[in-house]
Formats: structure tokens, C-alpha cells, sequence
């Protein structure tokens, strides 16, 4: 299922319109591109509506954050509702700061995402007040969090993406863990966000979110675990991930996937 995936995106190319921040824009073009999309990364008030109407699917990441991109982002979110184009939303840093977390349960309430994919802890700030995220790291495991990760997905209607050393997508009462990744990952910027412009690629494949969001973090386990074999640091592992991504072979996916559906 996930090379089936993986195929349609290499021959389709699916435009994915990317409303991100400054630290990873590049990243996250570049690793869109070694899989296979086409990245948009278009943040303009004036034209995200247009933009995400040209799109198969819509990533938000709230890594920058300042009040035009909020504009921006609920903008395309309603565009992308509209249309029934599927959204995926990371809330970096959700649970640092009140504008960080208040903008993170508006933009849930009012674009309805497809999919959200934080850490635990940012997770966690979507349902709940108290001690947040360390900066934009997570103080919980995704385990920790399953319970309020279920909840999130019932009330929100939508997939559940939680990031850790293991990997927890939940849709309702259905849970995916993948266990595939490396600690070097860990070591590099925007990791995080490539692993949400990567499932922006996947929904835009694959009308199961459910599926499309575990089939994502699968490849960026596994993508991670050989670029990190190559590696002799966070800034070879850059590299090699991304030339790992674009040679990716289904034998490298049947060899080493670690997903377990509960």
C-alpha cells in the first residue's frame, strides 16, 4: 500500500501548497520534490485562496508565526474546506505561548483539518492548559498522549499525527505505531515539518487520511534510518536524506517497515 502510494505520487506529481516558515521553506520544497510533488509555498493573503484552489492538498505550519500569516492561513484552510481539499495542520510550538496555542485551536475549529501532525506536547495544548512545549520540542511521548490524541480526532474529525520515537496515528478508535526513525533525526531543524509537508504529499495520493498519514511517517522512519547509516552527522544526514527519498525502492520499505495497527 505504501509504494501504491508511493507510484501514483512519482507519476502524478501532485501540487501541494505549502503555508510555512521561514526556517524550512527549502527543506521541505526539496524533500516534497525528492518524493515526488510539486511544493507551492505561497503565503501571500492576496493569493493563498487562488493558490489552494490549484492544489491537491493544503500543509499549514505555524513555525514563524505573526498575525498576516494567521489571516493567511484561515484564508486557505476555508478555501481548501471549501473546495474539499485536504488539510494538513502542524502546530509548532502550540502550548509555548497563548498566541501560538489560541491561533492553533482557531485554525481546528474553523478550517477542520484533514489531518494534524505535532509532537506530543503540542497535541496535548490543543485540549488542554498547563505547562506546554519546550520552545517548539516536546516534553511528552506520543503514548503518553494517546488518550487525548483519540479525543483531539473525535472532536476535531479528523487523523491524529503524533511524532516521537514512536510514531501515533490515531483516527477515532483505530491507532497505526511505526517504529521506524533514528535519534539523528532529532538533530536537524525542520524534521518535524518535513514530516508534515511529506503527508501533505500522501493525502493528496490516497483519500484515506488515515492511511495517508501512517504511510507519511513510515517513510520518514525509514528514509531517516538509512539516511542516518550513511551519515556522519546532522549535516551529511541533510543530504543523504533527501537522495535517500528519491531512490527509495519498495524492497527498502518491505525490508524494514515497523508498523504495527492496534
Amino acid at each position: 500500500m505504501i509504494w501504491r502510494d508511493i507510484e501514483s505520487i512519482r507519476t502524478e506529481a501532485p501540487v501541494v501548497h505549502n503555508i510555512t516558515n521561514y526556517v524550512v521553506m527549502n527543506t521541505t520544497a526539496n524533500a516534497i520534490l525528492a518524493l515526488g510533488g510539486s511544493p507551492v509555498m505561497a503565503h501571500a493573503a492576496e493569493e493563498v485562496e487562488e493558490m489552494t484552489g490549484l492544489a491537491r492538498a493544503l500543509v499549514i505550519n505555524m513555525g514563524t508565526l505573526s498575525a498576516p500569516w494567521v489571516t493567511a492561513m484561515l484564508k486557505a484552510g476555508k478555501a481548501a474546506l471549501g473546495r474539499k481539499i485536504p488539510v494538513v495542520l502542524d502546530p509548532v510550538g502550540s502550548g509555548a505561548t497563548r498566541f501560538r496555542t489560541e491561533t492553533a485551536r482557531r485554525l481546528v475549529q474553523e478550517i477542520r483539518p484533514t489531518v494534524i501532525r505535532g509532537n506530543a506536547s503540542e497535541i496535548r495544548s490543543l485540549l488542554h492548559s498547563g505547562p506546554g512545549t519546550k520552545g517548539v520540542d516536546s516534553r511528552h511521548a506520543p503514548d503518553e498522549v494517546l488518550d487525548e490524541a483519540r479525543a483531539l480526532s473525535r472532536s476535531a474529525g479528523c487523523v491524529v499525527s503524533v511524532s516521537g520515537p514512536v510514531d501515533v496515528i490515531v483516527s477515532g478508535d483505530a491507532v497505526t505505531r511505526i517504529e521506524n526513525g533514528h535519534p539523528l533525526m532529532t538533530k536537524v531543524t525542520g524534521m518535524g515539518c518535513t514530516a508534515s509537508a511529506v503527508t501533505g504529499v500522501f493525502v493528496a495520493a490516497n483519500s484515506s487520511p488515515f492511511q495517508a498519514a501512517a504511510h507519511a511517517m513510515a517513510v520518514m522512519g525509514i528514509v531517516g534510518e538509512m539516511a542516518a547509516e550513511r551519515a556522519q552527522g546532522p549535516g551529511s544526514f541533510q543530504l543523504h536524506f533527501l537522495d535517500v527519498l528519491y531512490g527509495l525502492q519498495a524492497t527498502d520499505i518491505a525490508g524494514r517497515l515497523k508498523m504495527l495497527v492496534l
